[in-house]
This record gives C-alpha cells, structure tokens and sequence, in this order.
C-alpha cells in the first residue's frame, strides 16, 4: 500500500510539472478590435494564468494574442521568462485606448512596464501593432474596454 501511494504521489508530482512547462492553449477567448482588425485574445485573468502568460508557445496564429485582465489598474511589468515568441505588449486604459507599447525579446527577464497604471494588457506577435500602425493613443474595441 505505501509503495501505491509513493507511485500514485510521484506520478501526481510529474502531471503538476508537467502542466506548468507547457503552454496554456485553453484559456477563454473574447474578440477585440482594433481599427478594421479583429483580435482573437486568449483572456489570462487568475494570477497563475497571467503567471504562465504565453509560455511555451512555439507558435501562434498572427491574429491571435492574450489579453491579461487585473483586478484593479496598477503600474504592469512584464518580463520573457520561458517565452518563445518575440511579443509585443500594449499597455491598455480601461477605455480601451493604448497607453505604451513593448518590444520583448525572447526568454529574457527584462522588465518592460507600462508608465501608467492599467488593467489590461495585450500580447501580440512583435511587430503587429507597428505593422498596423497602431501606437499610444490608438483606441481598441471590445467588452472589456465598454463603460
């Protein structure tokens, strides 16, 4: 019975790691926009969903990021720690409108923060946002950005 438990306890230790090395693909979705742009965001808004963020992702459709959502707005720092993918983060009001924007490279721990608090904040592919033309003060749309 002891040598049961020890496996079944080793075994649960091993789907525990396993789970947190790997990336979190089933997180709820919403639609944003952004200008004529639609955003599909995966919403990370538990402290350990926004801790894992978009680590491990090797790969990510152009259209898609993730929308990390704070209880309440505060100064926002973020870092590349286990992330595979060049990203880009913009820093959001809860208006919806871009208050900073944040080249990050990859599996790196510098922190890139936004210069006012919010409560949003968006990762897209690096590039996305410049390629649009979008910057501070650009304006996005959806349900969590409404009055």
């Amino acid at each position: 019975m002891k040598r049961l438990i020890h496996i079944l306890l080793i075994t649960f230790t091993s789907l525990v790691a396993m789970a947190q090395d790997g990336p979190q693909t089933n997180l709820p979705r919403i639609k944003l926009q952004a200008g004529m742009y639609q955003i599909d965001a995966q919403v990370a808004q538990t402290p350990e969903q926004r801790s894992i963020g978009l680590m491990y992702r090797a790969e990510m459709p152009t259209h898609e990021g993730m929308l990390f959502v704070f209880e309440q707005p505060s100064a926002q720092c973020f870092w590349m720690k286990n992330t595979l993918l060049p990203l880009t983060a913009a820093f959001v009001a809860d208006d919806g409108t871009i208050v900073n924007l944040a080249d990050m490279k990859p599996q790196t721990t510098d922190a890139h923060c936004s210069t006012k608090p919010v409560r949003f904040v968006l990762e897209m592919h690096q590039g996305w946002f410049a390629k649009k033309g979008f910057k501070a003060g650009t304006r996005l749309g959806g349900t969590p950005f409404k009055p």
